[in-house]
């Protein structure tokens, strides 16, 4: 016999690894390291021993969590050996999955398929006894009340295992096949029939029409089927052959084998072993692409600060349970100049980037002493919380504001502003879409307020763009290819058994932004979070019409993550949002500092404004219209305002001249000087209030008017009326009549009106909920597998024969205990010890003492992989390590 041909009989007479703890355990350093990065749940906490790993890899919820991250492919294989014998072979596996027909996609996609499985631990075994894990398999397998994925139903050994033999024999003589004397071998000849394609095509060959047609509505699932108790004769014909076994009163099923015949021996309808392409739907220019990415991401950082602004003295209430009503909702879209989905969206952004909060709800109770002024105070509370709890108590109702890093980030150069933004949207798990739908209890989902977390959207928005980025640049992906691309990568979500069946052609995909989605559909929330996160990347400027631009690129490959890295840290972030920044910067056009004034009143920005000029002219004239250029209209009301802020006709003359490129029109000057004229002419007080002007025709104008009846005015002096009013309503009245009123303080002085600021306590932004733990960096992973290594070798270590603690801890006396460990310490030898720890746990360590004294023994401690220390007087016992049975000792 050749040496090749003894290495071939070994194998198959070697019957692989016994269990799934002892498969990994055989694993490398590399391959378990591999198990644990695409499966972090397991590290949480990290197992003591590659025993306690198999354990929790075989658990429900972290099996379903593995399933869930299998592309279709591999969900198929799996789906697959949860119907096959167990253990399959791999050429059973490739024949359920190639049909008898065989394909050569399917071939040559199952190795590496294969080999993923067993990877992330869902399969293991030899090439010719593939397990699936049991856990896996009972999710996957058919059951009483629900087929396979596959559509397969149960086998018929499952399905007759409560039928009698009297029964079975009757089955077999009308299916032709000779009478048997136990059921055992009834059924294995029923099977063996139901398996044989040419044997069940004879068969059928008699069948009536009727009865082929029940056959083809099942064959491809579901596999269940309900009869009444006097069946018709085309179902009758079924039932008599076994063709339809009987599963609990009134419901048959085709049986797997049959209908596996019937399938031509495929488990799926149509096996995907090859991930779709991803269609190009139109091709532009990069230069383009970028130049409209850029005018977006301005366009998206105007529409954030107009927010903002118009928050800036106190925003909307918030609503008792959270979040904003849907009259602000309406009043914030009108302001924004947005459809209501589209600001729900800017308001979520800028709440996630921390720069919009409750002032006086999500309040952080347990802020951190060292971060405030005078830390050292006890039981410290700044003002503006002070002032919340004082609201609260009163029942004052709350209020959004910009925050304090409101502050800090409208000090930023815009390409820095706005990868703040992008560094909130794309980890965040908000999905503002849903607003408007309802949740799991039919209630309304409101912008800023609880049920909007999906954990599946950073990973989805994230996917998105990196598929974007696998396309050439300037090219614009289908988003109905991009949309199935995405579904064969995560074809199952915690909906319950997938069902095999055709999915209808998707042609002329459009997103459409908002409307919600129920609440237990996970596809169709998939769905609707890819079309969100193509419209929410073209409105922030990540892409430009369809196409990723070249900062949207950027945003994926500056991550600065290793191999294996989890989440990001600070500093990688920071990296990524300054490279980001350089790329955007280019596009944005430089802030200018003069406007072009027009003779009918008005003023064009012909693209962004410093600061403070943009700010200076808000107040001194009123938004007609934006876009590309801005225009400002100036208006009695608009100049009057700004007179009001404590600015002079001189003053705004000069603002005027100097940052207007064309000559400042006579009619605005006109203006200005006719407003500034009669402004502080009347002087307002607080009597009630009254109305103070040495012009005394002016008051008798005023008391002459009808329209000032009801301010209820009585003249006290030539120069002086009062009124019952108080000073707002009757500077509002006044101005109303079209006269230019001013406030005055209590010493007589003209008071100037200036906008506060109104700002929230200190914030943090909302964190994201997670869909899971973070993949691990190579520091833990490393530190993991050295600890399973070496809690597995202390685990497997054997031990002498000694007395025992309940719990199965080693027991010994105080002074047997003493004289066994300063011996270990002394010959350097390894000993088992049982140890109870000071909150009662129990726990078998396996330690090589170095030296014992003042009650405490310190040693390498072999399960934790380091040197500790033990008190000796909470060691239950000793025992000594067994020798091996050369006589030598077992390897530390």
């Amino acid at each position: 016999m050749s040496a090749e041909q003894q290495h071939r009989d070994g194998q198959a007479a070697d019957p692989g690894p016994r269990s799934l703890a002892q498969a990994l355990r055989e694993r490398d350093d590399a391959s378990l390291g591999a198990l644990l990065r695409s499966r972090p749940d397991l590290l949480h906490p990290v197992p003591t021993d590659v025993t306690q790993l198999a354990t929790r890899a075989g658990t429900r919820a972290s099996v379903l969590r593995a399933l869930e991250h299998l592309d279709r492919f591999a969900l198929q294989a799996a789906e697959a050996l949860a119907v096959a014998p167990d253990p399959a072979s791999y050429q059973e596996l490739l024949d359920l999955l190639a049909g008898d027909d065989g394909d050569e996609e399917v071939a040559g996609a199952l190795p590496a398929t294969v080999a993923l499985l067993r990877e992330r631990a869902l399969v293991w075994g030899g090439e010719d006894r593939l397990r699936l894990v049991r856990t896996a398999r009972e999710l996957l397998a058919p059951s009483a009340s629900h087929s396979s994925p596959t559509g397969l139903g149960p086998s018929v050994a499952e399905a007759t295992s409560g039928m009698s033999p009297g029964r079975i024999q009757a089955i077999l003589t009308a299916a032709g096949l000779p009478h048997t004397h136990d059921t055992v071998s009834a059924v294995a000849a029923l099977s063996g029939l139901f398996a044989d394609r040419e044997r069940v095509a004879e068969l059928l060959e008699g069948a009536p029409e009727a009865s082929r047609e029940v056959l083809t509505r099942l064959v491809w699932g579901p596999p269940y089927g309900q009869v009444t108790a006097e069946p018709a004769a085309h179902l009758r014909w079924l039932l008599d052959r076994g063709l339809l076994l009987p599963t609990t009163p009134g419901t048959v099923v085709l049986p797997r084998e049959a209908a596996l015949s019937l399938r031509g021996g495929r488990a799926h309808r149509v096996p995907e072993p090859t991930r779709p392409r991803v269609a190009v739907a139109a091709e532009r220019k990069p230069q383009v692409v970028d130049a409209a990415a850029g005018g977006q991401a301005l366009a998206a950082l105007d529409t954030v600060e107009e927010l903002l602004r118009s928050w800036d003295e106190g925003g909307p209430a918030v609503l008792r349970a959270g979040g904003l009503s849907i009259r602000d909702l309406k009043r914030t879209a009108t302001v924004l100049e947005v459809p209501e989905p589209v600001a729900a969206f800017w308001v979520e952004l800028a709440y996630a980037a921390g720069l919009i909060a409750s002032d006086g709800g999500y309040v952080e109770e347990h802020h951190e002493r060292h971060d405030r002024p005078d830390a050292d105070a006890e039981g410290y509370e700044d003002e503006e919380t002070r002032d919340a709890r004082t609201r609260r108590r009163s029942g004052e109702a709350e209020h959004y504001a910009p925050t304090p890093e409101y502050d800090a980030w409208r000090d930023l150069p815009p390409a820095e502003r706005w990868a703040w933004l992008l560094e909130a949207w794309l980890p965040g798990t908000r999905a503002p879409g849903l607003i408007g739908g309802r949740d799991g209890r039919d209630r309304t989902l409101s912008a800023l307020g609880p049920g909007l977390d999906r954990s599946p959207a950073p990973e989805v928005r994230r996917r998105v763009l990196e598929l974007m980025a696998g396309l050439e640049p300037g090219q614009a992906p289908d988003p109905a290819t991009l949309l199935e691309r995405l579904r064969w990568e995560r074809p199952l979500r915690s909906a319950g058994p997938r069902r095999e069946q055709p999915e209808p052609p998707r042609t002329g995909v459009r997103p459409a932004y908002g409307g919600g989605v129920a609440a237990n559909d996970p596809e169709a929330l998939r769905t609707k979070l890819t079309e969100w996160a193509l419209l929410e990347a073209e409105m922030l400027g990540v892409t430009g019409r369809g196409a990723l631009a070249t900062h949207g690129r950027a945003l994926l490959g500056a991550e600065g993550r290793s191999e294996g890295a989890g989440a990001d840290t600070a500093a990688a972030g920071s990296a990524r949002a300054a490279v980001v920044a350089a790329l955007l910067a280019p596009l944005l056009p430089e802030p200018l500092d003069h406007v072009l004034l027009q003779a009918d009143l008005t003023a064009v920005a012909p693209g962004p404004l410093v600061r403070p000029l943009a700010e200076a002219l808000g107040v001194l004239a009123d938004v007609e219209s934006k876009g590309g250029a801005t225009v400002y209209r100036f208006t009695p009301g608009s100049v009057r305002r700004a007179l009001d802020a404590g600015r002079s006709a001189t003053e705004l003359h000069a603002f005027l001249d100097r940052h207007s490129r064309t000559p400042v029109p006579q009619p605005l000057t006109y203006l200005i000087d006719d407003v500034a004229r009669r402004h502080g002419l009347l002087r307002v007080g607080a009597a009630s209030s009254y109305v103070r002007c040495d012009d005394e025709s002016v008051l008798d104008e005023i008391l002459a008017d009808r329209r000032a009846t009801a301010l209820r005015l009585r003249r006290l002096a030539p120069t002086v009326v009062a009124a019952q009013a108080d000073p707002r309503t009757l500077i509002e009245g006044l101005r109303a009549m079209g006269f230019a009123p001013a406030a005055e303080s209590a010493e007589g002085d003209v008071m100037i009106a200036r906008p506060h600021a109104h700002r929230t306590p200190p914030r943090t932004p909302p964190a994201p909920v997670p869909d899971g733990p973070p993949a691990p960096d190579a520091t833990l992973l490393t530190a993991a597998v050295r600890t399973v290594r070496a809690g597995d070798r202390a685990a497997t270590a054997p031990r002498k024969e000694t007395p025992q603690a309940p719990g199965g801890l080693p027991r010994t006396s105080p002074a047997d205990t003493l004289a066994t460990v300063q011996a270990a310490a002394m010959t350097g030898e390894s000993v088992w010890i049982g140890h109870v720890n000071a909150e009662g746990a129990a726990s078998q360590r396996l330690l090589a003492p170095l030296r014992v004294e003042g009650g405490y023994v310190t040693g390498y401690d072999h399960t934790a992989d380091e040197v500790r220390t033990y008190a000796l007087h909470r060691i239950t016992g000793v025992a000594e390590l067994a020798d091996e049975p050369d006589g030598t000792e077992p390897a530390r």
